[in-house]
């Protein structure tokens, strides 16, 4: 089993509960860290044996720009839609984070991890 990183995915995204955050729209940071079996794509050099990180990062952009209210819902669909186009993908672990929310204080970021496995 091996592991490929898509770290600091920056998306202008527009989620939030307040209508404001749906409108006006803020910066977020994705993390994204999936478990492959590497085995094969390291000997074989080809990237059909492997978890393309090109689609993986189409796949969090795509799920990134579907406005929801709550982070865990958006992490949510970014973890399905992996799961359900990268059969080589056996776990997944997803951090999305809020830069700057609006909570009334000095936050530099809000986040929420969700960890999937099939």
């Amino acid at each position: 089993m091996g592991e490929i990183k898509l770290e600091d995915i920056r998306v202008y995204a527009h989620h939030g509960c307040l209508p404001e955050e749906t409108i006006i729209g803020s910066d977020y940071l994705v993390q994204l860290h999936v478990g492959v079996d590497l085995s094969l794509s390291a000997l074989s050099d080809r990237l059909e044996d492997t978890a393309d990180y090109v689609l993986l990062h189409q796949i969090v952009v795509q799920e990134m720009k579907v406005p929801s209210k709550l982070l865990e819902h958006v992490a949510l669909r970014i973890n399905n839609s992996i799961l359900q186009k990268l059969s080589s993908v056996q776990w997944t672990e997803i951090t999305v984070s809020k830069l700057n929310p609006p909570i009334g204080g000095d936050v530099n970021r809000v986040s929420v991890v969700l960890r999937s496995s099939r």
